[in-house]
């Protein structure tokens, strides 16, 4: 079986603290709200709005919770260079005005 995404989002309740251990380099992004997170290799705590990032390295432990209410943030692992060339190479294709026909990868269909 293959793994078809890995990119998590959860809200993160007021009061609370998670606890998560990064399997492999990912980026972690606010979506809502204000959070402050604390990594098991770094002496220094980071707060962050929304809309901002931090990237992650595999093997850390984060300790993470919400500012003053509920904060909604998302882990992203970042697309292999050949698929981001790929959709560079599409996107610039669409623009020049050439058709290409949709894009299937690995049995789903991109849209």
């Amino acid at each position: 079986m293959r793994e078809i995404s890995s990119d998590i989002t959860f809200e993160v309740p007021a009061g609370e603290v998670a606890s998560v251990r990064v399997a492999r380099s990912t980026r972690l992004v606010v979506r809502d709200g204000v959070v402050w997170l604390t990594r098991s290799d770094d002496t220094a705590d980071y707060w962050l709005e929304a809309g901002h990032a931090l990237r992650l390295r595999r093997g850390e432990r984060l300790w993470v919770g919400a500012e003053r209410a509920s904060a909604r943030i998302a882990f992203e692992t970042p697309a292999r260079a050949s698929e981001r060339a790929l959709d560079w190479a599409l996107r610039t294709a669409a623009r020049a005005g050439v058709r290409v026909g949709a894009r299937v990868a690995h049995g789903w269909r991109t849209v």
